[in-house]
């Protein structure tokens, strides 16, 4: 069968994208064209496949075309009522030709339900919906196709999809008006004949042929802002607006393939709720000029379809009808969840992309339909975590509309980070996502007031397949901090002190392998992260825990976490060689993971044998054996701060020395804690910069592993040995 490459019809502009079905729609479902035809995308053409070749399909939309009964008689300026433009309607109504018979028929019909209304100009409120209700039962078959695409009756009313406008209008644009135009543009009514321009507009519309004369002055509405004229369009002030008479009537035959329906929803109390093919909410991120105060005005997003391989009519219908993208068994509800959907296989098999269009107020106060992006189709394997931010996304997004400016730049970071995700699943796109969450429940933290108000959840338990192999200094280090952990016993104020409690007000409550948090309703003095210098903050927060773990009475430090940090990450940190941003940013990120499923896998000794996911001990690895160890002042220090530390009593004056800067005084007080209980360091005096000592009092949070302790002590004698020598 010949193959045509269409070079006129593009993804770009929509109405192009619309032409484009149409020419299919049209081929495929009139006797006289090609019941078998199909058509896929390559290059940004359309590629049709039938009977035709080229001077065939010429002659087909030529000579054979039947117009589709395009009506609205709801409308002001439709044809029907008395100061409208009826030299198109009446045209056709006049004549004799039989390719327009079914268009008289449907045009006789409409007439008959205006009068039967006695209606003499456009109808409002109820008037409007009882002729939308007569039109829907009266009017010919050949005329539901277009009713369908127009306008939808639910139980609360009238409702109308946005692809074209409201009930075949877009302000003062009345399309069907416009369609009839220029079908008496193509053709001769009287006889049914092309008209002289015909052919050169096909050819243009068809193959993308230049020639001279292939526009007419038209207006084009939403579909093609390009062509839309007004101020800044041409050389001069302003410019007409500009239309193929071919582009315009296909463009509407192409609408009709989108088909709304009003559905009630199982999770919903409502009456029903409009749904349309591809069409989700808009949201503002995903595209270079993106911002959320483009989603305030406007009417949509609208996903198109991009298909590579062959499909037919009957196929594209299906695929048309049931175009609902689903996340995690639910519709898709706004730009964000269908990039979700796009990635996780919840659309319909075999769409290669989507050209994702706005349908925004530009110029003034014109909606257009706005190219945004284009997103390609692919299996995302790490997708599905993305379910762990759905309900508190949900609840957040819910309540945009009055929340401080912190929390709307984090939800905005968040949403086009998913974006991003979904497109790239490496592990920098799921770092800059985590760190994004993270920031977004910071604002939270700070906005207190706000968050009771809405009730907006803190955000936790993200499953452990958040974390990424091969981590940065940065990440390593956050990861072993926020997952730290100490048990201060059984009583009030005691059980497990999770270092997130000192980042935000949270009651962290935890069973056997799960854990769960709801916001303090009163301020804890726990909470001790503050911004500036982290080193200071980070000392704030170990100052904390020692004044707790000596209220508890603990025997020992009690701190523990699943994920040790590792020894030459600690020294880049007391050397300053890491970047204090991004670690604070990691630290409130890598809190919101499930560190308890984490903890509870390790315990049972279950991390590396049934769950290879669960490997998150980052010091098995040759290199780490060959890097370097902290000085002897960090040995010294955190000799005394070791887990079940054999009875070396906490003291908050050591810490205390070190934070200050005071770093001799730290060492001396260390080395007779040691030697008090059996250790026997050689070195007494350590004098280090103050700079240094407070690195190293900060560094005291970050839990090593009992191997990495023996190391310390064993490497504290070896120095001290040559120190002697």
């Amino acid at each position: 069968m010949p193959t045509l490459t269409l070079s006129g019809c593009a993804p770009v502009p929509l109405a192009h994208y619309l032409k484009a079905l149409g020419i299919l729609r049209l081929v495929g479902e009139s006797p006289k064209g090609d019941l078998s035809a199909s058509a896929a995308w390559n290059n940004d053409q359309i590629i049709l496949t039938s009977r035709f070749d080229g001077k065939g399909l010429l002659n087909f939309f030529l000579h054979d075309y039947q117009p589709t009964p395009v009506l609205a008689p709801w409308n002001g300026g439709s044809g029907f009522f008395k100061k409208d433009n009826r030299e198109a309607i009446d045209a056709i109504m006049a004549s004799g030709a039989a390719r327009l018979l079914n268009y008289q028929n449907s045009l006789t019909a409409a007439r008959q339900a205006v009068n039967q209304l006695d209606l003499k100009e456009k109808p409002d409120g109820e008037a409007k919906a009882s002729l939308l209700q007569i039109c829907r039962n009266t009017l010919p078959d050949d005329a539901l196709g277009w009713l369908d695409a127009v306008f939808v009756l639910s139980q609360d009313g009238p409702k109308f999809p946005p692809l074209l406008g409201t009930g075949g209008n877009d302000g003062r644009l009345e399309f069907t008006n416009n369609f009839m135009q220029r079908i008496t543009e193509l053709m001769d009514c009287a006889t049914g004949q092309p008209s002289p321009h015909s052919e050169r507009w096909l050819r243009a519309a068809l193959f993308g042929a230049a020639a001279s004369g292939s526009t007419a002055k038209a207006p084009i509405g939403q579909f093609f802002p390009g062509a839309a004229g007004g101020a800044n369009a041409t050389s001069g002030f302003d410019a007409a607006s500009a239309v193929n008479p071919w582009d315009f009537v296909l463009m509407i035959e192409g609408a009709l393939l989108f088909a709304a329906a009003s559905v009630k929803r199982l999770e919903s109390s409502g009456d029903g709720s409009l749904i349309y093919p591809f069409c989700v909410r808009q949201t503002g991120v995903g595209y270079a000029s993106a911002s959320m105060a483009d989603e305030k005005d406007a009417r949509c997003e609208m996903w198109m379809p991009l298909w590579e391989r062959a499909t037919s009519l009957p196929e594209l219908r299906a695929i048309f009808s049931e175009g609902r993208a689903q996340v995690g068994g639910r519709a898709a509800k706004n730009g964000v969840d269908f990039a979700r959907a796009a990635v996780s296989l919840g659309v319909d098999r075999g769409i290669s992309a989507f050209q994702r269009y706005g349908f925004q107020v530009r110029n003034g106060l014109a909606y257009f339909a706005t190219p945004l992006d284009r997103v390609r189709v692919r299996r995302n394997a790490h997708s599905d975590i993305l379910s762990d931010l759905d309900a508190w996304h949900s609840r957040l997004r819910s309540k945009a509309d009055d929340a401080p400016a912190t929390v709307l730049r984090g939800l905005n970071e968040i949403e086009r980070r998913v974006f991003e995700f979904c497109q790239d699943d490496s592990p920098h796109a799921r770092v800059a996502l985590l760190v994004a969450a993270g920031r977004t429940q910071r604002a939270l933290a700070r906005s207190f007031a706000w968050v009771a108000e809405s009730f907006i959840p803190p955000l936790s338990g993200l499953r452990p397949e958040w974390l990424i192999d091969n981590p940065t200094t940065e990440f390593r280090l956050a990861a072993s901090l926020a997952s730290t952990n100490a048990w201060l016993g059984r009583g009030d104020g005691k059980g497990t002190f999770w270092l997130r409690s000192q980042l935000e007000p949270v009651d962290i409550k935890t069973g056997e392998n799960r854990v769960w948090l709801s916001w303090l309703k009163n301020p804890s003095n726990d909470v001790t992260w503050h911004d500036g210098d982290l080193t200071d903050c980070l000392n704030s927060i170990m100052a904390r825990r020692i004044h707790r773990v000596e209220k508890a009475g603990c025997e020992g430090w009690p701190d523990w976490s699943p994920c040790y940090a590792r020894l030459d990450d600690i020294t880049d940190f007391i050397e300053g060689r890491i970047d204090p941003a991004m670690l604070a940013d990691l630290i409130w990120g890598l809190s919101l993971i499930d560190w308890q499923t984490v903890a509870y896998a390790k315990k049972q000794g279950r991390e590396q044998e049934q769950d290879e996911r669960i490997t998150y001990d980052w010091r098995d690895d040759e290199e780490y054996r060959h890097r370097a160890i902290p000085s002897s002042f960090y040995a010294l220090l955190k000799l005394c701060f070791r887990h079940n530390n054999d009875g070396i009593p906490i003291e908050a004056t050591l810490h205390q020395l070190a934070r200050i800067g005071n770093g001799q005084a730290a060492s001396r007080l260390a080395a007779r804690r040691l030697r008090a209980s059996g250790e026997a360091p050689l070195v007494t005096d350590l004098p280090v910069a103050a700079t240094t000592a407070r690195r190293t009092a900060a560094a005291m949070l970050f839990p090593i592993s009992p191997s990495d302790m023996k190391l310390l002590k064993l490497t504290l004698q070896h120095q001290t040995q040559e120190q002697t020598a």
